[in-house]
């Protein structure tokens, strides 16, 4: 058996492990790798290993970071399954469709400025058309159903409490009489956050794949975010300003608009409007609202209770691209909710153009941002930052706000890891993580009971 790492290796994007069993190849995650605009452009449409080779794909979650290149390994000669959870198939359905359209939007709004300078003219990583032939290869299984993608592999998927339908694969490997448990972890959720239901720990591992996204980090308490939301919304109220919020589609999107939900019913803020820009949020919502399996007692209660979660008097789901650029002319307060999570395409860039340059606004900072990336820009509170290629100046204020990420934090990763028995792990592999998390993450690993632990490289292989 061995195992090679070809993705979110000593970074944090582009999630990509193969697993070699018996002669078969097993791909766990096909995810986008977001950076350096050039870098990415090359990495998403180079893969190390051939497409056509894969015999099966294992998908944690619908995160771009994870799932959001499986169209063009696809495209590019894939033709098995992509095994998944009832809800990430439901999720990566509109997701890949989405994200190929943003693509095509995107390409064909540079295009125009490279055009006019005489330059090559870019084309889409995939289109519409493409996502749609991959949707087809999803294949979905329930939570804790046991199946056999492939000859010699026993496979079940777990909640990981990340966002709608993550889960921790674990898998039970047989070869030449030889039989291994390798857990692969995608993102590790966390416990007691709004909507979703607790990680389920994973017994008698041997062999772990880990995420190390916030291995040197300690979130702040959850209640800290409603407090937070509630100062900004009455601090625009009174400046007329605006909040915009970078925010996944998927997850932080959700999370947002069931706490501003709170705080309306409790009376704690103004009836300031609050937009989701974003077709895929406003798709993934009712997704959200059609899997109720995945939602955590407290929803299920504020549902019977309260109405519904994602849904209130002030909130409006925009559609259309005129809706979209209507919000820039409209004066605050507002808030607007938008797509891409790190800021790297989408309609959030023409949101940021119009109103980053504005001291009166507020760009709010809710989950983690990939180095190199303009939602790491802003977060850094660098003093100029580019937006299609244009140089603005950052002017409004930068919130940055920990306490939504759906990523567990150093402790709550270990607390997870010591109900699963750390002791029975023979090797743990440290992936999507930056430099600073890795060295402190791996030391608290070691110390809990884990035997070995490494940090692999891109491209580099294990036996197991």
């Amino acid at each position: 058996m061995k195992l090679t790492f070809h993705g979110a290796a000593q970074e944090v994007t582009g999630s990509a492990h193969l697993l070699e069993v018996g002669g078969k190849k097993i791909l766990l995650d096909c995810g986008l790798y977001q950076g350096k605009r050039k870098e990415a452009f090359e990495k998403n449409r180079q893969f190390p290993y051939d497409p056509a080779s894969i015999d099966v794909v294992l998908l944690s979650h619908a995160h771009m970071d994870h799932s959001g290149n499986l169209p063009t390994l696809v495209k590019k000669g894939f033709r098995g399954k992509i095994w998944c959870t009832n809800a990430t198939a439901d999720l990566c359905h509109i997701m890949f469709k989405d994200c190929a359209h943003i693509q095509e939007l995107d390409v064909a709004y540079v295009n125009k400025r490279r055009a006019k300078q005489g330059q090559k003219l870019f084309e889409p990583l995939y289109t519409v058309e493409d996502a749609q032939i991959a949707a087809e290869c999803l294949s979905q299984v329930q939570y804790s159903q046991t199946f056999s993608p492939v000859d010699g592999l026993e496979v079940s998927f777990h909640d990981a409490g990340h966002i709608l339908g993550s889960a921790f694969t674990d898998i039970i490997a047989n070869e030449d009489g030889r039989r291994v448990k390798i857990m692969y972890t995608g993102d590790i959720g966390r416990r007691n956050i709004p909507i979703l239901q607790d990680p389920v720990p994973i017994k008698d591992i041997d062999y772990l794949i880990t995420e190390s996204t916030y291995g040197n980090k300690l979130h702040p308490p959850a209640e800290d975010v409603k407090g937070k939301l509630e100062e900004l919304i009455h601090t625009i109220c009174r400046t007329k300003g605006k909040i915009i919020i970078p925010a996944f589609s998927i997850g932080r999107t959700q999370m947002l608009v069931y706490m501003l939900n709170k705080l309306y019913i409790e009376g704690r803020i103004c009836k300031v409007p609050v937009y989701v820009d974003s077709p895929l949020s406003s798709a993934a919502t009712a997704v959200y609202d059609k899997h109720q399996e995945c939602w955590d007692q407290e929803a299920k209660h504020f549902l019977l209770n309260e109405g519904k979660p994602f849904s209130f008097g002030a909130l409006h789901y925009t559609e259309s691209v005129d809706e979209s650029k209507h919000l820039n002319d409209m004066p605050g307060p507002m808030i607007i909710i938008s797509a891409s999570g790190m800021a790297e395409a989408g309609r959030i860039l023409h949101h940021l153009k119009e109103n980053i340059s504005y001291e009166k606004n507020i760009i709010m900072i809710v989950g983690y941002m990939a180095e190199n990336t303009l939602g790491r820009r802003i977060a850094d509170k660098a003093r100029v930052v580019k937006i299609f290629g244009e140089e603005f100046v950052l002017r409004a204020q930068v919130e940055v706000v920990g306490a939504l990420s759906a990523h567990a934090d150093k402790n709550e990763m270990l607390e997870y890891f010591q109900k699963c028995g750390p002791n029975s792990i023979e090797h743990a592999f440290c992936v999507h993580g930056d430099d600073g998390a890795f060295e402190p993450f791996t030391k608290a690993l070691t110390e809990i009971g884990m035997k070995n632990v490494s940090v692999p490289k891109s491209g580099e292989s294990f036996e197991i």
